[in-house]
């Protein structure tokens, strides 16, 4: 059994993601080599859409796998050799498996944000939820949510067509009226927006060390509702302590973080992570002064 693995991570503004420091200490717990590179598109000078190109130099080079994220989740299908079930059915990949020549794009922030939705907000309502953002993160944190038994999903996107057709996707697979698009100007609307809601998930990049602020004005959070981050660096975002300030229950995207990184490093390497030992290691790598 291998050994040795070249591993990385694709997307814009990735300098304080700690996918690096994960990978590399669970390999180590394994006794494994295992070195994970930033191939930060902003420090590079490319453009998202160069993923592809990227992605052929990471072949030649020997590359075992990739990490792919903002704003990469979906460009980089059109070069992958083939998707998983849950990657083809998300048509998002955060996962690529390189082997015998072959990318395959896998995608592990669905059971990623569920695990960590469970042991987070185990005893959440879950009636009707705000989902902000209809990417590729925003569509794995939609199925995961509505598998895990939410009622209905009111998807909001900057980009009305986005969340539109989320919620349509969602809808043939779940059942109607399982998922409804909202546009952005709407969330104010009184039984539409947050007023109506038991919870909120952001799933834009708002809030990243790159992306500072908030992705919907504060005024409009209240105590009795849930709010959830797909972003964990910074772990407490803008969002997260300003809902906490207005009485409500947060989750930070720590968890989402590390079980999809344990997924992640369970197709990279073949070995089973300890998660256990990776939330420590979140934990310690998120406190460290950056």
């Amino acid at each position: 059994m291998r050994t040795s693995f070249l591993t990385g991570l694709i997307g814009t503004g990735i300098g304080p993601s700690l996918s690096p420091a994960l990978h590399e200490r669970e390999a180590d717990r394994h006794g494994l080599r295992l070195l994970y590179r930033r191939l930060d598109l902003d420090e590079l000078g490319r453009r998202p859409e160069d993923v592809g190109s990227l992605l052929g130099a990471a072949r030649e080079l020997g590359f075992d796998g990739l990490n792919i994220t903002h704003p990469c989740k979906r460009l980089v299908i059109p070069y992958l050799d083939e998707l998983d079930p849950t990657a083809a059915e998300l048509g998002a990949v955060n996962t690529v498996v390189l082997h015998g020549g072959r990318a395959v794009g896998h995608n592990t922030d669905t059971t990623g944000f569920a695990r960590s939705f469970a042991r987070g907000l185990p005893d959440a309502a879950t009636r009707r939820i705000v989902l902000l953002g209809a990417g590729g993160a925003g569509s794995a944190v939609a199925h995961a949510l509505l598998t895990l038994g939410a009622d209905r999903l009111t998807v909001v996107d900057a980009d009305p067509a986005r969340s539109t057709a989320l919620a349509a996707e969602l809808a043939q697979r779940f059942g109607p009226g399982r998922a409804e698009p909202l546009p952005a100007a709407a969330l104010t609307v009184e039984g539409r927006g947050l007023a109506g809601a038991d919870g909120l998930v952001n799933a834009t990049p708002i809030g990243m060390a790159g992306h500072p602020g908030l992705p919907l004005p504060a005024e409009l959070l209240h105590p009795g509702l849930w709010v959830a981050e797909v972003v964990y660096r910074p772990l407490e975002t803008e969002l997260l302590r300003r809902a906490a300030e207005a009485g409500c229950r947060t989750l930070d995207a720590g968890g989402m973080a590390v079980f999809q990184a344990a997924g992640a490093f369970r197709l990279f390497t073949g070995r089973e992570p300890d998660t256990a030992a990776m939330l420590a290691d979140l934990a310690e790598l998120a406190a460290a002064p950056r």
